[in-house]
């Protein structure tokens, strides 16, 4: 699910992050109850599907009208650059749009990495349409063919891609994705990773693609996934987005507890004071500047703090978010346009800078 890239997300989400989420994610025994203000008073804040980005925006406005090469005019910049970060992040702002056209990039241009790259994404995303986000037990069994079929086809494109753009790191991104929903197991999804932080290192998206298989609703556990984030930020450079990783992997925690041990979980002091210190070294560092979107760290931190009951720190970053509300991590606690709106009422903001 889920962080820099939309769900990815969801991830980005999830952008995931997502992650990386395509659909509703459920809490145990169902969507998380809204706390705070009375969700139905509020006026629900829209999912900002472009990131407030001027070139998702055209991105996204190209593949509305069928258009390529308006697309490809937003993309090929990006990777001649060697902006891969970026070009994850754009790749995955157009994943949701339905119709064929995206699904059928590679019948039109079977050589070229670009659209594979966007159509194996799109098929990805597709797939995890079919099978939606419920845990494994309320998917059936037809559902489940048609999500493994889908990404099949998404990992063909893909590898197809790799092997005419070698150098390129945005199709490993949604490699790791797809050898999540094959089931392939950690080891398969780590060599992938492993392969695109080599093109593209600190890469938040591919590292928050395998703090999700790190999971423990992946097969993982608490403790992996908790290893992985503090190393990643140990590594990282002041600034860097990495430190998204830790407010994940305790957002992560809380949603496998049941309702009561997760509150006390994530507003223990230890677990605090590990945000604090994650949220000093990216969010909240003059140097955290991203080169895809500010949104969906600040969101992840966001909730993170409102979850934890430092309601201060959430409204610092409420005030920077504004109206960008991301699908990952608010869908993990019910509707995520009713929740964002809820938290934010809660920490007495309402995303407008406050006057000095």
């Amino acid at each position: 699910m889920s962080s820099n890239f939309p769900a990815v997300a969801v991830a980005f989400v999830a952008v995931a992050s997502a992650a990386r989420a395509f659909s509703r994610i459920q809490g145990r025994g169902g969507a998380r109850r809204e706390r705070g203000a009375a969700a139905g008073a509020l006026q629900p804040v829209p999912i900002d599907r472009s990131f407030g980005d001027p070139e998702l925006t055209a991105l996204r406005e190209a593949a509305r009208r069928a258009d390529w090469p308006g697309m490809e005019a937003v993309l090929r910049p990006v990777r001649d650059r060697g902006d891969f970060e970026r070009l994850t992040f754009l790749v995955g702002g157009v994943d949701d749009l339905g119709g064929d056209f995206l699904l059928k990039l590679p019948e039109q241009l079977p050589q070229d990495p670009l659209a594979l790259t966007v159509a194996g994404a799109r098929h990805t995303a597709w797939a995890w349409e079919a099978r939606t986000g419920y845990r494994a037990t309320k998917v059936s069994e037809e559902q489940f063919r048609i999500f493994h079929e889908r990404l099949k086809v998404a990992e063909e494109h893909l590898y197809t891609a790799v092997e005419l753009d070698p150098d390129n790191a945005a199709p490993w991104y949604t490699l790791c994705v797809v050898s999540r929903g094959l089931e392939h197991g950690t080891d398969i999804t780590r060599r992938r990773f492993e392969a695109g932080v080599r093109r593209s290192p600190g890469h938040v998206g591919l590292h928050c693609q395998l703090l999700q298989q790190l999971c423990a609703k992946w097969g993982g556990s608490h403790e992996e996934m908790h290893a992985f984030a503090r190393e990643a930020l140990a590594a990282a450079p002041p600034g860097g987005g990495l430190g998204e990783l830790v407010a994940l992997a305790h957002i992560e925690h809380w949603l496998e507890l049941d309702q009561g041990p997760d509150d006390v979980y994530i507003q223990d002091p230890s677990v605090l004071a590990q945000l604090r210190a994650a949220a000093d070294a990216s969010v909240f560092h003059p140097a955290f500047a991203p080169t895809s979107s500010p949104y969906p760290a600040l969101n992840t931190f966001a909730m993170a703090f409102w979850l934890a009951g430092d309601k201060p720190a959430a409204a610092r970053l409420f005030e920077r978010i504004g109206d960008h509300a991301t699908r990952v991590p608010w869908q993990y606690r019910g509707e995520p346009e009713k929740v964002f709106a809820v938290a934010r009422q809660d920490c007495g903001t309402n995303g407008k800078k406050r006057k000095k």
